[in-house]
């Protein structure tokens, strides 16, 4: 099993990943101020459907990857800080948009609202990313199952992913009227969540190697 510093940086890269705008955060605030909170709480699911397929995928390819390929985990790791540093600068960008300036979208039923939330994430790149070149950067073989690894990890992202996302879909509203007072503070989220995503990805690129 992943030792508890590892999980715990995962955790964090979760969580910042999650706070950064990205096609799921726009279309779940939107779809929340829109049709409101259930209709964001719905389109959550099929997110979440969209997450275990990624887990899924992910654990047992890279379980098949590192068996087959020498230095795998130092083209997957530098790849992961690549797009961290990526997601950082997209974060702090000068006019980088706020996921709260909404997109006003069509009332959908609860079907609908499911099959869009999961196509919304598995055409995430983001997602597609996190599990291929990041959560690899966490699995010790010397730990024990490659897959039991990649799958509590997964399951850690999940579950950070849906927690704040349902928080953020229940109070979009609330949300984007304060922000919309305060601007400075979205700048701050901003900078905050760029210098953290920038710091992982240097600890990351700058690791030793296995």
């Amino acid at each position: 099993m992943p030792d508890l510093a590892s999980l715990a940086a995962f955790a964090l890269i979760a969580l910042g990943m999650v706070l950064t705008p990205g096609p799921n955060m726009i279309y779940l605030i939107s779809r929340s101020i829109s049709q409101g909170p259930t209709a964001g709480l719905i389109s959550l699911g099929g997110v979440a459907l969209g997450f275990v397929f990624y887990m899924l995928c992910a654990a047992f390819g890279i379980t098949a990857l590192v068996m087959a390929v020498p230095y795998a985990y130092d083209a997957l790791r530098f790849a992961g800080a690549l797009y961290l540093l990526y997601l950082a600068w997209q974060a702090v960008k000068p006019g980088g948009r706020s996921p709260f300036h909404v997109v006003r979208l069509p009332k959908d039923g609860p079907r609908k609202l499911f099959i869009m939330g999961l196509m919304t994430n598995l055409l995430n790149p983001k997602v597609a990313v996190l599990y291929l070149s990041l959560l690899p950067q966490f699995i010790r073989p010397e730990h024990g199952s490659i897959l039991m690894q990649s799958v509590l990890l997964g399951s850690t992202q999940i579950a950070i992913s849906l927690t704040v996302n349902a928080m953020i879909a229940v109070m979009a509203g609330s949300i984007a009227s304060f922000l919309g007072k305060r601007p400075s503070w979205l700048a701050i989220q901003r900078w905050m969540m760029g210098t953290v995503l920038a710091g992982l990805a240097v600890r990351m690129a700058t690791e030793a190697r296995r």
